[in-house]
């Protein structure tokens, strides 16, 4: 990890984004302490992707054999 200084970041800023979206991560330090990080930013999913993922947790769940939400509702009212 490379560090710089916030002088410096401020001066090449554009520099720096670029070099994270590459996947290096930068220090950013005042005054000789690190104080904040530039890190590439995580890929925005799909909404197909939002939608797979939702129908592979219903593959994995069990059928309820023999219950209905009726059923379910009325439990629940007692």
């Amino acid at each position: 990890m490379r560090t710089v200084g916030l002088f410096e970041a401020k001066q090449k800023l554009s520099k720096l984004v670029d070099r994270a979206e590459e996947g290096e991560r930068i220090g950013i330090t005042r005054r000789g302490k690190l104080a904040a990080y530039l890190i590439p930013a995580k890929p925005a999913r799909t909404v197909k992707e939002i939608f797979d993922d939702i129908e592979k947790g219903r593959k994995r769940t069990k059928p309820l054999d023999g219950v209905t939400i009726k059923s379910l509702i009325e439990e629940g009212r007692m």
